[in-house]
């Protein structure tokens, strides 16, 4: 076929603001869609049927205008139409053809159209099935019924597709976190047209599928549907968290931690909320990232765990559907625990300054077994605890003790194994008698 438009010919025409094709003998509207700048094209026209049908065009100057036809080669490619009539400003085109572009050139100005011939591409919807190759990703709909593809191309022959604005409607599952629980959720897929297998991402409850339209019947006021047979959901999904129990422990070292972790003992509550589908549930401790050794198996939705060994941690969440053959697997948290220390401080001064170096404690961290025992110079033990948080406020059966020295005896166990017997000595510094008066307590 000849070129007889180049682009550059086919830009050389000033565009005015828009000028339209006029239909006559269409039992029904025609359907105007704007068009991208980028195709070039002022306007795309849809008419039902294009039996009896023919167009016409009003030049505003009043000029004879010509008429040409472009197919999927473009509008370089296109033919001017010599079969039109012209009545004062109007010219009439009795051979429309659907399925082709226009080119209409009215004086220095030209307007591009493509027409759509629906009846060439009338939507049929026959039925909507379930199909047996549907996955736990993937529901594949088997489609009976007519919903190929509209194509239309633009002046220089690139091929477009109006969307027929197909609806795909069906029922999910969406995590809430206002109320932390999965709710329903209508959802609605649009479909520029439909093959004979529809993909959907698997649902994650139990639904049927509706497929309806498309939009130009439901302009036309003749739209179709179908709806598929029930859906059993397969698919699982889970949203899960992590939650570290804070300890407002002043004497423990805290370090740099990022994320789970720290000193142990470490407690953290896990929790996960589940989709419907979610039969079999546990929670997975591991030494490895890749979980090739689980080392602990809860199998409840909300686990709460104490980390009391050093290294490096990793939790998960599973589930899976009645059959098994559908699993979800949450991110993996990463908890780590490090290395234990004790250090023992020499002197404080209790009865001196309230809360300044009032208590003697321990700087500790990861110390899962703990026992102190405190000793005057006599041999007398005036204070015992187990906790290491906690320490020896300069009192005895109430009262403060004498300034001196006394000694302490530590066994303790860390979480990396480290075992602690250390002994040493306090000093109580001087103080003046304490105001609340506790007899004496100098020496």
């Amino acid at each position: 076929m000849k070129k007889i438009f180049t682009s550059t010919a086919l830009l050389a025409f000033s565009i005015n603001a828009f000028s339209q094709m006029n239909f006559s003998g269409n039992l029904l509207p025609v359907i105007t869609e704007p068009a991208a700048v980028s195709t070039g094209l002022d306007a795309i026209y849809v008419v039902n049927d294009m039996n009896g049908v023919s167009a016409s065009y009003r030049s505003a100057a009043g000029n004879r205008v010509k008429w040409y036809r472009f197919s999927n080669l473009g509008g370089g490619y296109a033919e001017e139409i010599t079969e039109v009539s012209q009545s004062g400003d109007i010219s009439t085109l009795q051979s429309l053809r659907g399925d082709m572009g226009y080119i209409i050139e009215d004086g220095n100005d030209r307007h591009f159209y493509w027409v759509v011939d629906y009846s060439a591409h009338r939507l049929r919807l026959g039925s909507l099935a379930i199909s047996p190759e549907s996955d736990c990703a993937t529901v594949i709909l088997a489609f009976d019924g007519s919903a190929d593809a509209i194509r239309y191309y633009t002046i220089n022959g690139q091929m477009q597709e109006l969307s027929r604005g197909l609806k795909l409607g069906y029922s999910t599952l969406r995590y809430d976190e206002d109320s932390d629980i999965y709710v329903f959720a209508d959802l609605t897929d649009e479909l520029a047209h439909a093959s004979s297998q529809i993909r959907v991402t698997a649902p994650l409850c139990n639904t049927d599928f509706m497929l309806s339209g498309d939009r130009f019947m439901e302009t036309w006021g003749t739209p179709e549907s179908i709806t598929s047979s029930y859906y059993e959901a397969k698919a699982v999904e889970a949203h899960t968290t992590a939650q570290q129990v804070e300890r407002d422990n002043d004497n423990e070292q805290k370090g740099e931690v990022n994320g789970l972790g720290g000193s142990a003992p470490a407690e953290i509550d896990f929790h996960a909320v589940t989709t419907d589908a979610a039969i079999f549930k546990e929670w997975q401790i591991a030494g490895d990232p890749e979980f090739d050794f689980i080392d602990y198996r809860s199998n409840e939705q909300d686990m709460n765990y104490v980390f009391n060994k050093e290294g490096m941690f990793y939790v998960r969440f599973m589930a899976s559907n009645a059959a098994g053959d559908c699993d979800y697997y949450s991110p993996v948290y990463e908890v780590s625990i490090g290395d234990s220390d004790i250090k023992c401080p020499n002197a404080f001064s209790p009865g001196s300054s309230e809360g300044v170096n009032d208590i003697w404690k321990v700087s500790y961290k990861s110390i899962i077994n703990f026992e102190c025992h405190i000793f005057n110079r006599w041999g007398v033990q005036v204070s015992h605890f187990t906790d290491p948080s906690q320490g020896w406020d300069g009192k005895y059966k109430g009262k403060l003790v004498p300034a001196g020295v006394y000694y302490y005896v530590i066994k303790a166990t860390g979480a990396d194994g480290k075992e602690y017997n250390l002994r040493g000595d306090i000093n109580i510094i001087n103080y003046k008698q304490n105001l609340s008066g506790t007899g004496n307590v100098t020496e």
